[in-house]
């Protein structure tokens, strides 16, 4: 039986234990939002077996971030994704994607599995392509065969692009880019040249029947989502969302968990609305979006103008936010984009699960500011996302203004430590507002 059927039976897994811990909910709460669809738990029966730490996906929980890794047909090799992949998860990531092409797929993916504890997606539609000359030349078999052995190797979750019809292709005709996606790409050629149905909307009892048997979440993809601010929310994305949120009714009746893939690029004026459509669509199943994107204007900056778009998103009520790099619509991420895309979008999640006042969200923001009111300098390290990165800037400001501040301690007969170096030890307000409280405490 999958977490799902579980939850609809009235039993509370050990799973749902560790997770209620960890979210600090009660058990019977986690045992309802999974039964209701409103929370997953992305874990294959195989990859429990080998060592997983179970985390739950839904608006009960605390926003998670998902980073997207894996080589291409262009660049990167295991040992380099396998490094990115401990970098993502070292700075904070709750889940990663392999998303490789090229060669050594099987493998890269079997290493990923066995060598981290948080869950693992795939797309298992890149390796299809990879493995046929042509995606005209698949036949739904294959298809049904490549997503059975990823669940046999313990991939947690699935992105399979089901929701895109025939009778969306015109819809998308009509855009300014037409389809970003890959995989929806893959699945509108393979339309195109058979003039058929989706194979894998007209096969999802099939799907279904192997992701049940490991547990594996279905992630149904958004295979007509918005590339650009000018298809944001248009016939197309809405259309392919409405067929969503029949499958999610069909999942769940298969006794599978179901999450769905949301939009790229959004304006900021459209997300609330597009999220708030999703969940009524959907029925309350767990949102997981890329981004998105609010601007198109900044390439080499979109972990900026997407993690905006996911703060929001998350406030309104997206479960799980995708990661996006620098490198985001220019190239293969190295290890410091990989860095710098995670700590964006822990930003992003962190603040709205403080705004969305999730339990004990704020404790962290707190803790810190704490510290820097005692100037208790390695507490604010310990405590920030990057402790290495706000150490070496406090530590190169330090070098460089070594003279003067020592010249300006000795002038005001204070410790070093008592001021930061953008102020000065003569203007620092937090240093200023303890002497005011210490004299407004003597005067009583």
């Amino acid at each position: 039986m999958t977490q799902y059927l579980k939850a609809k039976a009235g039993e509370i897994t050990p799973e749902m234990m560790t997770i209620a811990k960890n979210e600090q909910l009660s058990a019977e709460l986690v045992r309802n939002e999974v039964a209701a669809g409103r929370m997953v738990i992305p874990a294959n029966k195989v990859h429990l077996q080998k060592g997983l730490d179970v985390i739950g996906i839904g608006i009960a929980a605390r926003t998670k971030i998902n980073a997207n890794l894996g080589n291409s047909a262009l660049s990167g090799d295991a040992a380099n994704e396998l490094e990115k992949v401990n970098v993502a998860i070292q700075y904070g990531a709750d889940t990663v994607m392999d998303l490789s092409t090229g060669v050594e797929i099987n493998e890269l993916r079997r290493r990923v599995i066995d060598g981290v504890r948080v869950p693992v997606g795939t797309v298992p539609l890149y390796q299809m392509c990879e493995e046929l000359d042509d995606i005209a030349d698949m036949k739904p078999r294959d298809f049904l065969d490549v997503v059975e052995k990823q669940a046999k190797q313990g991939v947690d979750y699935m992105t399979i692009h089901c929701g895109l019809l025939q009778r969306h292709l015109p819809l998308a005709d009509k855009r300014l880019l037409g389809i970003v996606s890959r995989g929806g790409s893959l699945t509108a050629k393979w339309m195109a040249i058979h003039k058929k149905e989706n194979p894998f909307y007209e096969r999802f009892e099939d799907l279904c029947e192997i992701l049940r048997e490991y547990d594996v979440t279905w992630s149904i993809g958004d295979g007509l989502r918005p590339g650009c601010l000018a298809d944001a929310s248009d016939a197309a994305q809405f259309g392919e969302l409405d067929v969503m949120g029949e499958l999610t009714l069909r999942g769940w009746a298969k006794g599978t968990q179901v999450m769905i893939e949301g939009p790229g690029h959004v304006p900021m004026d459209q997300i609330q609305m597009n999220i708030e459509r999703q969940i009524q669509v959907c029925h309350g199943a767990p949102f997981y979006v890329l981004g998105p994107v609010v601007t198109d204007i900044a390439p080499g900056y979109d972990h900026f103008t997407s993690g905006i778009g996911a703060a929001m998103a998350a406030m309104y009520g997206a479960a799980m936010l995708c990661y996006v790099t620098p490198k985001e619509h220019l190239g293969l991420p190295n290890l410091e984009d990989v860095k710098q895309g995670v700590i964006a979008y822990k930003i992003a999640a962190h603040a709205a699960d403080v705004a969305r006042k999730r339990p004990c969200a704020r404790d962290r923001d707190d803790a810190i500011s704490r510290a820097r009111g005692r100037f208790d300098w390695r507490e604010q390290f310990r405590l920030s996302l990057d402790p290495q990165t706000a150490e070496r800037y406090y530590r190169e400001s330090r070098q460089t203004s070594q003279d003067q501040a020592a010249q300006c301690v000795n002038n005001a007969g204070l410790e070093t430590e008592q001021f930061c170096t953008m102020c000065g030890p003569k203007f620092c307000a937090m240093r200023i507002s303890a002497e005011v409280r210490k004299l407004r405490n003597e005067e009583k």
